[in-house]
């Protein structure tokens, strides 16, 4: 499983939280632990306050930024050296006791869920308000919205393509309904044949697959295993990959993501 399936089963749902001193109020120099936080502040028009960032960051505007470790295992020793006024990052078990630590060692933190649109939205609008850039925030959640009526207007009165985003094979990880990829392949005119799951990203047997009879299989950020179908019992079922990483990164490619999908399902 690659670092950024990984990260998408790590996404998890729940409020905003905030550890350590407080947040001053001009933050200059700021420390993120997954690229969809990195890519918020690139949003905003705040690259140049990017100090340090994870391994798994891939935008080209980050090429020269200090890396700083993984989502789980940011390096104490290595945020310090860039001596950010925030570490922004998302409440997850895993990445509970390094963030933990860091906020003990004088680092303000705020972590963002980034489950749903809803969750992604906020954390842009509230990255914005951190870093005085308010307007800015609300700018960029505007956008998205559009994005998404839009695409719901482009599939309107169209039959939804039942469909399978799949995000790991080995476990089966795919896209629930309830989580942003969920959300954003309804809006994109797709039907999720995962079926009913409150997760983001449920694990699914090979015969519950089977069972939900997929017009399309979406890989996303995976490639299919050569000479055989990526799902047993599904040989016959078309599969697709998304054009870009977007659907990967929760943040404002949404309407990048969204782009993807629509396309996907129209082949």
């Amino acid at each position: 499983m690659g670092p950024l399936i990984a990260f998408a089963l790590l996404v998890a749902a729940g409020p905003r939280q905030h550890l350590g001193p407080p947040v001053p109020k001009q933050v200059l120099r700021v420390v993120t632990l997954a690229p969809s936080l990195s890519e918020i502040v690139l949003a905003l028009g705040a690259g140049d306050r990017l100090v340090g960032i994870t391994r798994f960051d891939d935008d080209p505007r980050t090429a020269k930024i200090a890396r700083i470790g993984g989502y789980n295992d940011p390096q104490p020793e290595a945020v310090l050296a860039v001596h950010p006024d925030l570490l922004l990052a998302e409440p997850a078990p895993e990445n509970r006791g390094p963030v933990e630590t860091l906020a003990r060692l004088g680092i303000p933190v705020e972590a963002f869920p980034l489950s749903t649109v809803a969750n992604i939205e906020d954390a842009i609008v509230g990255i914005g308000q951190l870093l005085g850039l308010a307007d800015r925030g609300r700018a960029v959640r505007d956008f998205i919205e559009q994005a998404r009526r839009e695409a719901r207007a482009s599939a309107r009165g169209k039959k939804p393509v039942r469909t399978l985003l799949v995000f790991g094979l080995d476990p089966l990880v795919v896209a629930g309904p309830r989580g942003f990829a969920g959300e954003l392949l309804e809006d994109a005119g797709g039907e999720n044949a995962a079926g009913a799951n409150d997760l983001p990203f449920p694990r699914m047997s090979a015969e519950a697959a089977v069972r939900a009879a997929p017009d399309v299989i979406i890989l996303c950020g995976i490639d299919a295993p050569p000479g055989r179908a990526p799902i047993p019992g599904l040989e016959k079922v078309p599969v697709r990959s998304l054009r870009s990483t977007a659907l990967l990164h929760p943040g404002p490619r949404v309407p990048e993501a969204l782009s993807d999908l629509a396309l996907a399902l129209a082949r």
